[in-house]
């Protein structure tokens, strides 16, 4: 079992995990019963951004219709429609060795589809978390809970990988966004 941590805590990834190349991180969550008559579609995406948090290309954006970075460093294993079932719902794997240098933030996050016209927000999504996991071990490294303390949101900043003095470290972010997917590609600097 890994490292629990909080909202705003900060560990390193590859310098108190030596070897550490590739990981997956690994999102998941339910969604509450609801009478809104639609499912919930939750969507994991990657904002790969410069030293100032933005996105310089659109393919530095991993998400279901981009699912491989040019370099290989970053992928989305697709998309899961409906959340069922236990573990990971969604993940993104990263090859820390092939990540270009321009690269110095991932940010996830996880977005709900639809979300305005289904009247949909994370105040009816529980248990969500974000894990990262050792690829070649299959050992959890860390994990996080989010908290049930979002209501309106309807896309989550929940994590970032940032490099620090030659390492990767991990950042659990958990910050709310109303707007959904087009609020948070205009906070990365993408045009939608």
């Amino acid at each position: 079992m890994g490292i629990n941590l909080a909202k705003g805590q900060r560990v390193d990834l590859t310098k108190t995990n030596p070897g550490l190349t590739k990981a997956i991180i690994g999102l998941g969550w339910d969604t509450n019963r609801y009478h809104g008559g639609n499912d919930f579609d939750l969507d994991a995406c990657a904002f790969l951004t410069d030293a100032n948090s933005r996105v310089i290309n659109d393919s530095d954006f991993i998400f279901y219709n981009n699912l491989v970075h040019p370099s290989g460093g970053v992928e989305h294993t697709g998309d899961n429609r409906t959340g069922e079932g236990d573990g990971d719902d969604e993940q993104i794997k990263i090859d820390f060795s092939k990540v270009p240098p321009s690269i110095h933030r991932i940010a996830i996050t996880v977005t709900i589809h639809d979300a305005e016209a289904r009247n949909q927000n994370f105040g009816q999504v529980s248990n969500a978390f974000v894990r990262v996991v050792d690829e070649e071990s299959g050992r959890e490294i860390l994990r996080f809970d989010l908290g049930e303390d979002f209501s309106v949101e309807t896309a989550i900043v929940v994590c970032e990988l940032y490099r620090h003095n030659g390492d990767w470290k991990f950042n659990a972010v958990g910050s709310g966004f109303a707007g959904g997917l087009a609020s948070l590609c205009r906070n990365f600097g993408l045009e939608v």
